[in-house]
C-alpha cells in the first residue's frame, strides 16, 4: 500500500516512521525542498495546488492524508474525486475557519466560549458589548501556535489588535478562566470503529505547546470522549482527531479541533500500546485499530527554537529523543522528548529536568 501525504513536516515524518513496520510506502507533496520527511519516501516538490503534481499523487497513492490543516481545502476536494482522502475534505474545511468551527460545535451541542464574527473595526467594537472583557481576537483562518491572536484587556487594546490582523475576517471570543487546558485524541477507521487515548493535560507558553502529560483515569475522560465521538460521527471522520478543551468549574468547553495527528499526543509513541501515528495509518487503511492502553505514566516536552545537546537529553535515562531534522529558528518546533514513569511524582521530576533543558535553548 502507498499513502500520499499533503505536507512533509515532522508530523508526516512520524506517520511514515510508524507506517514502515506495516509495510506501507509514502509519497509526500510539499513546497519546501528540504522538508524533513522527504527522506522517508518520494517527495513531490511543488505547490499544493500544482495540477500536475496532484494528478501524480492521486494516481499513485491508494489513500491520501494530510499532516496539517492549512492545506487548501479545494486541493483535498480535487484529490477526493480521484482517490480516497482521509480525513475528509469537509473536516479540513471546518477546521480551517474558526467561525465555521465554532458554529459546527454549537450545532452538535458541544459548548464553546461566547464568540462573534467581526469583519471591521466597528463590528469589533460592537461585539465587545456582548462578549465583554477580557477577550481574544483571532483571525478566522491561518491560525496555529498562537499566530493571529491578540488578548483584549480593555478598549485601549482594540485598535492595535485589529491593525495587527490587517483587516482579515476574524472572530472574537470571551476569555475563559480555565482551571487547566486538556486535549483528547481519538481514532476512527473507515469501518467506524473508534478508540480513545487518555486525556492529555497541556501547558502552553506564547501560544505554543510546551508540555503534555497523559492523565489516565482523569475525571473528565468520559465527558471528553462523548464530545469527540459526537464530533467524529458528525464529520463521518476517518483518522486521528484531536479536540482541545478548557476545564472550567468541573466542565469542559471546546477550544478547537485538529483534523490530524497532534502535538499533545506525541507521548503515545513510547507511552501507549499503539501510538497515534500507527493508529492513524491503520485507520486510513481500514485496518483494526491498536490498543490505546497507557504504558506507565507518560509526558512529552517540546524543544522550541533550538536544541540542547543530545547527550544532555539522553543522560536522563527514561528520556526518548525525537529529532525532526529541522534547523533551529525562533518559534520553531525542532524536536521533542518523551518520558515514562511509574508514579506521578517521578514523572513530574523527569518533566522538570527536560523542561530545564528546553528553557535553556528556547528561541536561542
Amino acid at each position: 500500500m502507498k499513502v500520499g501525504v499533503l505536507g512533509a513536516g515532522q508530523l508526516a515524518r512520524m506517520i511514515a516512521l510508524a507506517g514502515f513496520p506495516l509495510g506501507v510506502e509514502f509519497i509526500f507533496l510539499d513546497p519546501s525542498k528540504d522538508a524533513c520527511a522527504n527522506k522517508l519516501g518520494e517527495h513531490l516538490h511543488g505547490d499544493y495546488n500544482d495540477p500536475r503534481l496532484l494528478a501524480q499523487l492521486a494516481e499513485r497513492a491508494d489513500v491520501v492524508t494530510y499532516e496539517f490543516e492549512n492545506v487548501p481545502a479545494d486541493v483535498a476536494e480535487f484529490l477526493a474525486s480521484h482517490t480516497q482522502v482521509h480525513p475528509s475534505p469537509k473536516a479540513l474545511a471546518v477546521a480551517q475557519d474558526r467561525l465555521v468551527e465554532k458554529t459546527f460545535f454549537h450545532d452538535i451541542a458541544i459548548p464553546t466560549p461566547a464568540y462573534a464574527a467581526v469583519d471591521s473595526f466597528e463590528s469589533l467594537q460592537q461585539a465587545m458589548n456582548t462578549i465583554g472583557w477580557p477577550a481574544i481576537l483571532k483571525s478566522r483562518t491561518q491560525g496555529y501556535d498562537g499566530k493571529g491572536q491578540s488578548l483584549l484587556k480593555s478598549p485601549d487594546d482594540l485598535k492595535a489588535a485589529w491593525e495587527l490582523l490587517e483587516g482579515v475576517p476574524a472572530v472574537v471570543e470571551a476569555f475563559v478562566p480555565f482551571t487547566r487546558e486538556v486535549s483528547i485524541i481519538a481514532v476512527r477507521n473507515v469501518s467506524g470503529s473508534i478508540v480513545f487515548y487518555p486525556l492529555s493535560e497541556n501547558l502552553h507558553r506564547g501560544g505554543i505547546l510546551r508540555v503534555s502529560e497523559s492523565r489516565y483515569g482523569d475525571v473528565m475522560q468520559a465527558q471528553a470522549e462523548a464530545y469527540i465521538a459526537r464530533l467524529m460521527e458528525a464529520l463521518d471522520y476517518v483518522g486521528v482527531l484531536a479536540l482541545e478543551l478548557f476545564e472550567v468549574d468541573g466542565k469542559l468547553i471546546a477550544n478547537e479541533f485538529a483534523p490530524r495527528v497532534h502535538n499533545s499526543g506525541h507521548w503515545t509513541i513510547e507511552g501507549a500500546e499503539t501510538s497515534q501515528f500507527e493508529n492513524h495509518v491503520r485507520a486510513i487503511l481500514d485496518l483494526p485499530l491498536g490498543a490505546t492502553t497507557p504504558v506507565g505514566k507518560a509526558a512529552m516536552v517540546n524543544f522550541i527554537g533550538g536544541l540542547p545537546a543530545s547527550e544532555e537529553v539522553l543522560a536522563i535515562e527514561q528520556a526518548h529523543l525525537h529529532l525532526y531534522d529541522k534547523s533551529p529558528r525562533k518559534g520553531r518546533k525542532v524536536a521533542h522528548a518523551t518520558v515514562r514513569a511509574e508514579s506521578t511524582e517521578q514523572l513530574s521530576l523527569l518533566v522538570a529536568k527536560l523542561t530545564k533543558l528546553a528553557d535553556q535553548v528556547d528561541d536561542s
